[in-house]
């Protein structure tokens, strides 16, 4: 019988990537005088799938996450089980 897993997908731009959000809140809070050495912007996705074991589940999170949620090309992303 199939049960429901929560995942949460966290994405954010590699490190080599120019992050222009990120780059952006940085310059404003440190304009603000806000003591900030960096600021990288991703997103966040909560994910609520279906499995009969939490493998499969995290399989399904993982497909969907590398093909849908995330650009590998640019972006990381990292799963975790809520």
């Amino acid at each position: 019988m199939a049960k429901e897993f929560t995942f949460g997908v966290t994405v954010m731009p590699r490190k080599e990537v120019l992050d222009t959000q990120g780059r952006a809140v940085e310059e404003t809070l440190k304009r603000e005088g806000e003591p900030v050495v960096s600021a990288r912007v991703g997103r966040y996705v909560e994910l609520k799938v279906t499995g009969t074991t939490v493998k499969e589940a995290e399989a399904t999170a993982q497909k969907i996450s590398s093909g849908l949620l995330a650009n590998t090309l640019i972006e990381t992303f990292e799963l975790k089980l809520l």
